[in-house]
C-alpha cells in the first residue's frame, strides 16, 4: 500500500543515529545519506526516509500521527525500544507490552524520535 514514508528532522545526522539503532534492532541496515542531505532506508517492502523540511521551517511531529514498524517477535520489539532510548529517543504511551484489540493480541512499544515523531514497533501475536 505504501511506497515510502518520510519524516521531517531538524538534525538529519542525529536522527540517522537514532534510526540506524532502532531499525538495526529489527534487522535493517544503516541509512544512506544522499547529495541533498536526506537519509534513506531502502528495503524490498518500501522506503523510510528522513529529511529537513523543504519549506525551511522547523520539523515537527504530526499531531495524531504514528509510524509503525513490523517486528518479528516481542524480543525484537523490546530491542527496538531499548535501542531507541539509548540513541536519543524518548518513551511515550504505555510501556512495551501486550495489548488486546480488534486485530487480536499484539505486542508493541512506542517512542518519540529526536525530532518528536511518534513511532511504534509492533508484533502480531496471533
Amino acid at each position: 500500500m505504501f511506497s515510502h514514508i518520510m519524516v521531517g528532522a531538524n538534525d538529519v545526522q542525529e536522527s540517522k543515529i537514532f534510526y540506524d539503532a532502532v531499525l538495526g534492532a529489527l534487522g535493517y541496515g544503516s541509512g544512506t545519506i544522499d547529495e541533498k542531505g536526506r537519509c534513506f532506508y531502502v528495503t524490498n517492502s518500501g522506503i523510510f526516509s528522513i529529511s529537513k523540511p523543504i519549506d525551511g521551517k522547523p520539523a515537527g511531529p504530526g499531531n495524531g500521527s504514528t509510524i509503525g514498524f513490523a517486528a518479528a517477535d516481542s524480543a525484537a520489539t523490546d530491542a527496538w525500544h531499548e535501542a531507541g532510548l539509548a540513541n536519543g529517543g524518548t518513551t511515550c504511551e504505555d510501556p512495551p507490552g501486550v495489548r488486546e484489540g480488534a486485530a487480536g493480541e499484539i505486542y508493541l512499544a512506542y517512542l518519540r524520535d529526536p525530532s518528536g515523531n511518534k513511532i511504534c514497533a509492533l508484533h502480531h501475536m496471533s
